[in-house]
């Protein structure tokens, strides 16, 4: 069967694509679709490109060595490690796969070394060769080329198909994937520019990557000059990414494989290198950190102390504040509002309040990440304020900001407007946003709890966040997350309900 080399459009692009996953559904964990689906995927459009300027050059001059040095300038493709070669085997197909793929590998050591990652092709009780038959035929039906899918297309289909992975692997979404309207309200934030080095300690899928690319894409037209760099602990996941970023079009790209905090694979002249931006949605309060080491951290990211074992998230954010350029750094970190108000933290926060380094702290609607109800909120930081918000933090209370779709929460385009819109102002506006001084933050505690600044509309129901249930809130975050810390602090919550029912018969 020949390969269709015709226009897809996205639509159909994106069923072809999930496609190839449903011939996996009943045979192995919705939650390894990925490991198999995606270098294959990968693989097909890295032969079809190949392929398209090895023809096309042919065609120009005639000359099959000139064709072929065309054809690898791109990207090397050895001799027997096409998709072509791999389609006739009959028998030990994952051995041909793995082989073609190593080859690639080791012809493209610089941008693809471990790319396609470590799935047990070789195991045929788990993938026999006849179900990689029929994943290799459902593949070779369309043709890949630029010309029939470009970059940007088949990077949205591939976006596609990270999204509808998170949603069949349930438990490991949040991890796998970050709402992406959410993604993209921040990086609006920041505004990136042509030339500008960006930076996810916490990479993922490398979505936060994309979504930079993309809007320096949106309102400038040319990201050729863009540096993203990423580091991802889990190995599969940052393979993930890489494709993320080639099937993108992305040239200038670093991702590293390893923990951020024990390990930060980005150093320069002996030092943590620094970014324009930092987009992260760092994992919420891991208790399996060395926080010892911490304490003498040899890159200087204890600058504002020690965060509490049970909770790394200040961890993550000294690492990321350590990461930015003195001068043009900026960062937006999705964090659980704990980070806001917690006691155990309170110095780091003052701390961090005193450098003036918090330019917004925004709380979002509920249900905005996968199989968890918790609200969340991401903290903008800058190294140089703009003078008119220096001394300053704005607070924006966007819990209301929220859509619902076929038991999905998003920001529409409208929540988005409106968010930026406010973000941008930097002033009061009832029930939506204050802007309060450094003075007043610290004569609060260095409490950033949004309710304590803005408002609610007369006559709203009382908040779950007002004080005194500030505690108890976080408890349940981390409670809702899956942390043990909240068994931990039974007995604080229980205190903390008394002041609750005592506060509530005074009111009533």
């Amino acid at each position: 069967m020949s390969a269709s080399s015709e226009h897809l459009g996205q639509q159909a692009l994106e069923s072809y694509l999930w496609g190839a996953a449903n011939l996996l559904r009943g045979l192995i964990d919705a939650g390894d679709y990925k490991q198999y689906v995606f270098p294959l995927l990968f693989f097909k459009r890295l032969s079809d490109v190949w392929e398209e300027e090895y023809q096309s050059a042919l065609g120009e001059t005639g000359d099959e060595g000139y064709a072929q040095a065309t054809a690898d300038d791109r990207f090397v493709i050895p001799a027997g490690a096409h998709w072509s070669d791999v389609r006739t085997v009959a028998r030990d197909v994952g051995r041909a796969l793995r082989g073609a793929f190593r080859a690639i590998e080791a012809a493209n050591p610089e941008r693809l070394a471990g790319v396609f990652g470590n799935a047990p092709w070789t195991d045929k009780a788990q993938m026999p060769d006849a179900t990689l038959k029929n994943l290799i035929e459902h593949f070779s039906k369309h043709t890949l080329s630029l010309a029939a899918v470009p970059e940007d297309e088949l990077g949205n289909a591939y976006e596609y198909l990270i999204k509808q992975f998170a949603d069949d692997s349930g438990h490991t979404a949040q991890e796998f994937y970050t709402n992406r309207t959410l993604v993209h309200l921040m990086t609006q934030m920041l505004q990136p520019r042509p030339g500008e080095r960006i930076y996810d300690p916490t990479a993922g899928t490398g979505g936060m990557l994309i979504s930079a690319l993309a809007e320096v894409r949106r309102t400038s037209g040319d990201a050729r000059t863009l540096g993203l760099h990423g580091q991802e602990i889990i190995g599969t996941t940052a393979s993930i990414a890489r494709m993320n970023l080639v099937l993108h079009g992305v040239e200038d790209f670093r991702i590293a494989v390893g923990n951020a905090l024990s390990d930060p694979a980005f150093i320069e002249r002996d030092r943590l290198m620094t970014f324009d931006i930092v987009l992260a949605n760092p994992p919420y309060s891991i208790k399996t950190w060395n926080r010892d080491a911490w304490r003498n951290d040899p890159w200087g990211r204890n600058f504002l102390g020690t965060p509490p074992q049970g909770r790394a998230d200040y961890a993550f954010f000294q690492h990321i504040l350590k990461s930015l350029d003195r001068k043009t750094g900026r960062c937006a970190i999705l964090f659980p509002h704990g980070v806001l108000f917690r006691n155990e933290e309170a110095a780091m926060r003052h701390a961090l309040i005193e450098r003036d380094l918090v330019e917004c702290v925004l709380g979002l609607g509920a249900n905005l990440f996968y199989n968890s109800p918790m609200e969340a909120c991401v903290v903008v930081c800058r190294t140089r304020k703009l003078p008119t918000r220096r001394g300053k933090v704005l607070f924006i209370d966007a819990v209301r900001e929220v859509a619902r779709e076929r038991a999905q929460s998003f920001l529409a385009p409208q929540h988005q407007r409106r968010i930026l819109k406010a973000y941008r102002a930097f002033a009061d506006e009832p029930g939506l946003s204050a802007v309060a001084t450094t003075e007043q933050v610290l004569a609060n505690e260095g409490n950033l709890s949004i309710p304590r600044y803005v408002q609610r509309p007369a006559g709203g129901a009382m908040d779950a966040r007002e004080r005194p249930t500030d505690d108890l809130r976080s408890a349940w975050e981390e409670f809702d997350a899956g942390s043990g810390v909240f068994w931990r602090q039974m007995d604080d919550v229980v205190k903390m309900l008394d002041g609750v029912v005592a506060e509530s018969k005074f009111d009533g």
